[in-house]
């Protein structure tokens, strides 16, 4: 085995240290600019969570399927119409997505969202909106729709073997 020269490193070219004097800048700029996006950026949802059981969340929605429930149902599931202003409540259980919901566009809703088993993955199609939903956790994020249309949710955290079958909607009008 041959040892290595006794000065193995051999000082940084010229642009060697441009390009790392380059690196270093653009790292200290993304670092900065987390904070920054993050107190300035509207990219986070603005949510609350509150603690619950299964059983209360589910009382929950079960008296809003109750009280605005339109009597007409898709695959089983109900269809509720809440007024504008509204909580509203959505529930994910192994495998479904509960009820289905009809929004009115330009309106505010707090969104009421838990799961009865396991963790969930709330993913709103084609919005990209994505929150992860646990049992015993009451989360309430407000939306407002901006669009009208029907949107897809999807969970997006493996929740066993009919994981691929766990599909909801809200209609948007």
């Amino acid at each position: 085995m041959l040892a290595p020269e006794k000065n193995w490193w051999k000082p940084l070219h010229r642009s060697e240290k441009t390009w790392v004097t380059v690196a270093f800048i653009w790292c200290i700029m993304l670092t900065a600019m987390m904070p920054i996006w993050f107190m300035s950026g509207r990219q986070n949802v603005p949510t609350v969570t509150y603690t619950t059981t299964p059983d209360e969340y589910k009382a929950d929605v079960d008296a809003f399927v109750e009280e605005y429930g339109t009597g007409e149902s898709l695959n089983g599931v109900p269809i509720v119409a809440p007024p504008p202003g509204s909580d509203i409540y959505i529930l994910a259980r192994q495998w479904q997505w509960y009820p289905i919901l009809q929004l009115e566009e330009g309106a505010e809703y707090d969104l009421h969202l838990s799961s009865l088993d396991v963790q969930h993955g709330f993913s709103l199609q084609p919005v990209g909106l994505n929150l992860q939903i646990l049992p015993g956790y009451d989360y309430v994020a407000t939306i407002i729709p901006t669009t009208t249309g029907e949107f897809s949710i999807i969970c997006n955290e493996y929740c066993m073997i009919g994981h691929h079958l766990m599909l909801g909607k809200i209609f948007v009008e």
